[in-house]
């Protein structure tokens, strides 16, 4: 296949990815002990693989639920399709815009206040600040922080933080939608919201990448799932099918 036809198909192309990961193989009590070590070459490590040959292609429009239990490379996954992390081996290619819900309130200053802050994690995401005013009213309806506004985010709930960093970076539509837990703080009628929300985008052509424990969430929301455990692929195809192994595979492991 041609660059250009995988340009023109594909949203996210992970080819035979590895990300690399070295664990200290004793305990360090302080920073000192640390740089001698360090400096007499003593400093002994652990390789630890979160992601381990790893290939995975994503259609533009697609809508994919990434799962597996604690640990299996989930998260790692995400942060590495948006260059958070860079894999150790293979290669991985996007092609548009991302908005990603990894960390939805990573761009906030706790010390802030809601609308304050609206405008500051608008800058980091690139928009502004004309920008921001015109969809201001937008942002805060659908967070339902309207009484809120002027309180600093420290002293907001993570429910309420993550209403308000959902409905900011979610404010236009992006190519690529990348989502992390973000509806497990949130109480139903925000699940509901949120899960609404994503469809619409889905619908008007967003590729959706979703990270979620909740079966039920991962088969509302998506068309095919992605199956990780202790870093490598162990099915990939419709949500149906790739959940029910998954949740076959749980009930043998419990037994």
């Amino acid at each position: 296949m041609t660059a250009v036809n995988e340009r023109d198909e594909y949203a996210v192309v992970v080819d035979h990815a590895t990300v690399r990961f070295n664990i200290a193989s004793e305990k360090i009590d302080n920073l000192k002990e640390y740089f001698v070590k360090m400096v007499k070459h003593q400093l002994m490590f652990q390789e630890f693989l979160a992601l381990n040959d790893v290939s995975f292609k994503v259609k533009k429009g697609d809508s994919w639920g990434i799962i597996g239990t604690n640990g299996s490379g989930k998260s790692t996954m995400l942060k590495m399709i948006c260059r958070i992390l860079k894999p150790y081996k293979g290669s991985v290619h996007t092609y548009g815009t991302i908005a990603p819900l990894i960390e939805l309130s990573a761009g906030f200053c706790e010390d802030l206040t809601a609308r304050e802050n609206i405008f500051l994690n608008g800058a980091v995401l690139g928009y502004d600040e004309k920008f921001m005013e015109e969809h201001f009213d937008e942002i805060v309806d659908f967070a339902e922080l309207h009484n809120f506004l002027d309180m600093p985010i420290k002293n907001y709930s993570s429910g309420m933080a993550a209403r308000l960093g959902f409905s900011i970076a979610t404010m236009v539509n992006p190519d690529i939608l990348i989502c992390d837990e973000v509806l497990a703080v949130g109480d139903l009628k925000f699940q509901k919201k949120c899960e609404k929300r994503m469809a619409e985008m889905r619908a008007s052509g967003t590729t959706l990448l979703f990270v979620s424990h909740s079966m039920e969430s991962v088969r509302s929301v998506c068309k095919n799932a992605l199956w990780l455990s202790h870093g490598k692929v162990m099915a990939a195809g419709p949500v149906d099918e790739v959940s029910d192994q998954y949740l076959r595979f749980l009930d043998e492991e419990h037994q």
